[in-house]
Parts: structure tokens; C-alpha cells; sequence
């Protein structure tokens, strides 16, 4: 085992890893952040989905050494004391959220989307979305959320 500082949410926090172990298993095992899930173990699915330096990567195929040094969001991350965050509300009043075994991961992507391209056409919200695989929707909701998001009343 070896010891590694991450930043993860804005807070610093020592975790021990063995050698090549995955961001996902650190942030699940070593932190107690369980809101990104492992679908493939491949980086193929998107459900492990996190935020590392603006940039969303697959934390199941990411090495958490590799994480030292950078800042590391999370879906945890996205509440502000207790309020879930603009994009988190337009999943839920859209009826985006299904199963709730993706949604980390989209919540991640369309965050990451939405801080580089505030007003995302749907074409760019699908493209955005791209990497992320849902079982229980056909994504129509998912888009709405992002577009609501991005466009608030």
C-alpha cells in the first residue's frame, strides 16, 4: 500500500491505494464516495465519470496516483449545503433520473459540457453526453434536463 493526497471536492484527504489501483476504487473505498459506479471496468460506459482538472474522465481506468496534485470532482461535489445544483434540480423536475445508476456519470459530463459551452445545442448536448450509456432511458429526458439547465426561466 502507498499513501496519496487528492484533492477531491475541494477538500484534501489522505488515502491509502495499492500500486495501479483506480480512481473509482479510491474515491468508493478509500473516501466513502459512492456516487460514481463501475458499469464496464473499461472506461466504456460512463457511470465512473468524474471531473479532474475541467476535463471528465473514466475513473475506473484512471489511476489514483496519477490523481495527486489535481482536483477531482465528483457527483458529491455538485450540492452546494444541501441544495442540489441547477443541473441536479432540471434532472429531477425533467424526470431524467430513472434507475439512478448512470446518472452520476451524466451528471458529471453535462456539468463539465455546460462550464465549457453555457448554451449547448442539442446536437452539442448529445455529442457532450456521448460517452455516457443508459439502460432505462431513451435519453429524451436527459437532453431536456441539459437544455433546461443551460437555458434557466
Amino acid at each position: 500500500m502507498i499513501t496519496i493526497t487528492l484533492n477531491v471536492n475541494g477538500a484534501t484527504h489522505k488515502v491509502n491505494v495499492r500500486p495501479g489501483e483506480s480512481l473509482l476504487s479510491a474515491l468508493r473505498l478509500g473516501l466513502g464516495l459512492t456516487g460514481a459506479k463501475e458499469g464496464c471496468g473499461e472506461g466504456d460506459c460512463g457511470a465512473c465519470t468524474v471531473i479532474i482538472d475541467g476535463r471528465t474522465v473514466d475513473s475506473c481506468i484512471y489511476p489514483a496516483g496519477e490523481a495527486q496534485g489535481k482536483k477531482v470532482r465528483t457527483v458529491e461535489g455538485l450540492a452546494s449545503n444541501g441544495k442540489l445544483s441547477p443541473l441536479q434540480e432540471a434532472f429531477v423536475e425533467h424526470g431524467a433520473v430513472q434507475c439512478g445508476f448512470c446518472i452520476p456519470g451524466m451528471l458529471m459530463s453535462a456539468t463539465a459540457l455546460l462550464e465549457r459551452n453555457p448554451k449547448p445545442s442539442e446536437a452539442a448536448i448529445r455529442l457532450g453526453l456521448s460517452g455516457n450509456l443508459c439502460r432505462c432511458t431513451g435519453y429524451a429526458k436527459i437532453v431536456e434536463a441539459v437544455r433546461a439547465a443551460a437555458s434557466p426561466a
